[in-house]
């Protein structure tokens, strides 16, 4: 029980702080962060993977939470490599 509550405690943590660091980065640095957040989102599609395809050792829940966490972290990439595309496209020259 005291783990749960310790881990519980730490993900609330994250999510302040990561609330916090997000809405204090000026729209400029977005876009070049967004690319740097593929590479961890990268990552975390690695971890979710190993998670969601724990079957055997596993429970139900964990295998769940794994193919979401690989449900998310895909569309972070997606979402992150359509607005630097975007991004690239606005520095082209017009014909």
């Amino acid at each position: 029980m005291e783990a749960l509550i310790g881990a519980l405690t730490i993900f609330v943590l994250a999510v302040f702080v990561g609330y916090e660091v997000i809405t204090k980065v000026p729209p400029t640095l977005h876009t070049p962060l967004m690319s740097g957040s593929n590479a961890i989102s990268g990552i975390t599609v690695i971890g979710a993977i190993l998670c969601a395809g724990s079957g055997e050792n596993g429970t139900f829940f964990s295998v769940i939470l794994g193919f979401l966490a690989v449900v998310l972290a895909m569309i972070n990439i997606v979402g992150g490599f359509m607005v630097t595309d975007r991004m690239l496209h606005m520095f082209k020259k017009k014909k």
